[in-house]
């Protein structure tokens, strides 16, 4: 298994959980382990890491929270993509191929 850097796994977080809120509101938990399970076990995000970037995009105005409470649950917070996210996930997403295309022209990986 490849391992990642931590500045290279933090400069892209805040992609991924956006991405993944757009697909369904989610709470930390779930976020972390969607980003295990579809990466097949190659990004692993600590939860003490994955919830202060939830409290930075919901103070940024991206993601919205709502505690959700079921009968023999803890209560857990909702996270759902607001339409501010959804403008941003579209830039990041830009922004993110643009990178790894400029990177891959320096290492000489060519994709067909």
């Amino acid at each position: 298994m490849t391992a990642f850097s931590a500045e290279m796994k933090k400069g892209s977080m805040e992609l991924l959980i956006l991405s993944l809120l757009d697909t369904r509101p989610m709470h930390g938990y779930d976020i972390g382990r969607q980003i295990e399970l579809r990466s097949a076990g190659h990004l692993r995000f600590a939860l003490a890491s994955v919830y202060p970037t939830l409290v930075r995009l919901e103070a940024r105005g991206l993601i919205k929270g709502r505690w959700v409470e079921k009968p023999g649950e803890r209560s857990r917070c909702c996270y759902r993509l607001t339409p501010d996210g959804l403008r941003a996930l579209a830039r990041q997403k830009l922004a993110w191929q643009g990178y790894t295309a400029a990177v891959n022209q320096v290492l000489g990986i060519d994709h067909a």
